[in-house]
């Protein structure tokens, strides 16, 4: 039997990710809008691509308007990106209840039809909306997980490869920490071909690509005036998925429930983990600097705040 991956919320966030997993024919889709006519038409424009990419994925668009989520049953993943859109000027912590409230009505929804599935949050704030989806699932910690480090130290490798004119395929980069301004990435941890980041770049240069990685989403916000990004918050969701599926193992930075790993408990940070059938399937602790540290818990503290606003 094929593999089943529902993405929730069929605007660029939620299409472009159900598009790459479809067009490589990894899982069949589902992806589910609450607006009539939207998600079946991308759905079926999707459809009727696959015989060009030779992909026998079959994806379908449905409409949750009327909360029938049927066709999503028994899905091995779960994406959601549902939500309201971040708009400049606006900072994720202004999302915070306009979107509490769709999370936790969507996760109750497919869950229900999906027992054994893993789900993957994308919505912003991530870390407060992963904790939503994780209450309102029930679900083992496990097999909740936030797309927020993955996207992170991708803009990381992408600065750093502009810096250093070399291939992406050659660096590697850490972003612990919530999924915003108070994000922690980290050179010492950050390689290009195994050569460690600060022995390549002067301290100020490194501090510019820490400072841009941290405001990288709302650049993109800024830019596109009426949006946010998504070929790359995408394209995130895409390798979590390929991991979790082909059972890799990969060990990526993602947003976990945390029961006193770096002295952190009862919330979601983001840190590396290993990935694979299980969802997270180990965190892996790494020695931190007492600057590193410090800034960890900072980043903790802002997430902690927004979860004790919601009581969850």
């Amino acid at each position: 039997m094929r593999k089943k991956v529902t993405v929730v919320g069929g605007g660029f966030v939620g299409a472009t990710a159900a598009q790459r997993i479809a067009d490589n024919g990894i899982a069949d889709v589902v992806l589910t809008d609450i607006l009539e006519g939207v998600p079946a038409g991308k759905g079926l424009d999707m459809l009727e691509a696959m015989p060009i990419l030779g992909s026998d994925a079959h994806v379908q668009g449905i409409s949750t308007k009327n909360a029938d989520f049927g066709p999503t049953a028994g899905s091995d993943i779960i994406v959601i990106t549902a939500g309201f859109p971040r708009k400049p000027g606006m900072s994720r912590d202004d999302l915070l209840k306009a979107n509490y409230a769709v999370v936790k009505e969507v996760t109750e929804a497919v869950t229900k039809l999906s027992p054994e599935a893993i789900v993957i949050l994308v919505t912003n704030p991530l870390d407060v909306m992963a904790q939503t989806a994780f209450r309102a699932s029930r679900f083992p910690k496990n097999r909740v997980i936030g797309m927020a480090g993955v996207l992170d130290s991708a803009r990381m490798r992408a600065f750093i490869a502009l810096e250093l004119g070399v291939s992406v395929e050659n660096i590697h980069a850490f972003v612990l920490g919530g999924h915003g301004d108070d994000m922690v990435p980290l050179p010492r941890y950050s390689t290009v071909a195994g050569i460690p980041l600060p022995e390549l770049l002067p301290q100020e240069r490194i501090d510019a690509i820490v400072q841009r990685t941290r405001k990288g989403g709302g650049e993109i916000v800024g830019l596109l005036k009426t949006g946010s990004a998504y070929y790359a918050p995408s394209a995130a969701v895409y390798e979590m998925v390929c991991s979790i599926l082909g059972d890799k193992k990969k060990i990526l930075p993602c947003s976990a429930f945390l029961e006193g790993e770096y002295g952190l408990r009862d919330i979601f940070m983001g840190v590396p983990v290993k990935l694979g059938a299980g969802g997270i399937e180990k965190i892996i602790e790494i020695e931190l600097t007492s600057d590193e540290r410090a800034a960890l818990e900072k980043s903790a503290a802002s997430v902690r705040q927004m979860v004790e606003a919601l009581g969850i």
